[in-house]
């Protein structure tokens, strides 16, 4: 049998949905992308949702709105895909790494100790769906120790008054915080919608703004918009609603605008993600829950209560007593049944352009130990009992072939 690791949602409604696009004759930024954006508002609750090409691209531009620059320092954990850090070094400040906790992100209880008069953000990231200790973060940044070292450096620094936390949550949309959809944790909150993520528009982000009162998150909006297609004052949609062809630019902007084309295939998915593709991506979590309940050596990934539930984007499995050649001959044990498997993530230390930055793995303990002993599953919606059953005794089987 051959099981894909993460293949795209696509049916029928995703295909008429893009269809829809091509036949209108507007496939760039336009009215579909603002339809994105509005439902990604309404599930989350948030008052304004921007669009932009990739969630990279979406953490990019909001720490260069914060006036994220050369010298300042920016937390994030060890464990976490590379563009967690390269957007920061990309504005040339300096990535803080910290260890993570057992649930794999980042342990806020070490928080304290690595935040200097140079922090200027700290980023968690939601690692598989499971979000992070947001209120705790908040806590910390907000004690009076810690603002007191703040030293702001632009108005917008200046008017927030504190270390601004930006959620990395390429992994979490649909994930539930302390009674919240995610998106309230953190000042911004950012969504992936590449091609493997729960929601896809093949590559894509969403910007989600939460900031406290006394900032115009329509303004912001605004901004982000302009700043994501050249800093140019009037888009091609603008231009063919009676605005006129002529524009300005104002500021020395990106090129991160998200497509209708691609933002079409998300309106489909979105549309049903909390009645099916979220419950059913529940259900193939719950059944590898039972079935590898079974097995001592089987190191299970959080699981839902009463203040977290995840959006199961992974089914991130530990296994005990192993190691990471072990884990690597499990891994090619368990592909020669057919199943695809992989990795989330090697940590940042492990990667040529942190190690030669001189960042050790040693350092961070619990991210290599978790990093050494994962395997992730295949968790989507088209997976029926069969296949899940098939994908849990190839696991079986290559954990029996190491012993």
């Amino acid at each position: 049998m051959k099981i894909p690791f993460s293949p795209p949602y696509i049916d029928d409604d995703v295909k008429r949905e893009v269809l829809d696009t091509l036949d209108s004759g507007w496939i760039t930024s336009g009215p579909k992308v603002l339809a994105l954006e509005k439902l990604v508002a309404e599930q989350t609750g948030v008052p304004h949702v921007a669009c932009c090409n990739s969630a990279t691209s979406g953490l990019m531009l909001l720490l260069h709105w914060y006036g994220v620059t050369r010298g300042d320092e920016v937390i994030i954990p060890a464990y976490t895909y590379a563009a967690t850090a390269l957007v920061v070094m990309h504005l040339g400040a300096k990535p803080v790494l910290l260890d993570c906790g057992p649930d794999f992100n980042m342990d806020a209880a070490q928080l304290r100790k690595k935040i200097t008069a140079n922090t200027k953000v700290i980023m968690p990231v939601d690692i598989a769906g499971w979000p992070c200790d947001y209120n705790q973060i908040n806590e910390i940044i907000n004690e009076p120790e810690v603002k007191s070292r703040f030293k702001p450096a632009t108005s917008n620094q200046q008017q927030l008054g504190r270390i601004m936390i930006l959620a990395d949550a390429a992994h979490s949309i649909g994930a539930i915080y302390d009674g919240n959809q995610m998106g309230h944790g953190a000042d911004f909150t950012v969504f992936s919608f590449h091609a493997v993520k729960n929601v896809t528009t093949a590559e894509g982000g969403a910007m989600c703004m939460n900031l406290p009162h006394g900032f115009d998150n329509a303004t912001i909006y605004k901004t982000l918009k302009l700043w994501s297609l050249n800093g140019q004052t009037k888009d091609a949609l603008a231009k063919t609603q009676g605005a006129g062809w002529k524009y300005d630019i104002v500021y020395p902007g990106f090129k991160m605008n998200m497509p209708d084309v691609c933002a079409a295939i998300g309106l489909a998915q979105l549309r049903k993600y909390q009645t099916v593709i979220l419950p059913e991506r529940r259900r193939v979590f719950n059944e590898y829950v039972a079935l590898f309940s079974k097995y001592e050596w089987a190191h299970l990934p959080p699981q839902d209560t009463d203040d977290k539930k995840s959006s199961y984007h992974l089914f991130a499995l530990r296994i005990n007593g192993i190691t990471e050649s072990q884990r690597d001959q499990m891994i090619d044990h368990i592909t020669a049944t057919g199943v695809s498997v992989n990795v989330h993530f090697q940590p940042l230390p492990l990667l040529t352009i942190f190690r030669d930055r001189g960042y050790l793995m040693s350092d961070y303990p619990i991210a290599y130990d978790s990093y050494a002993r994962e395997i992730s599953l295949p968790i989507y919606p088209e997976l029926d009992s069969t296949k899940i059953d098939f994908i849990v005794k190839a696991v079986v089987s290559a954990y029996h072939l190491i012993h």
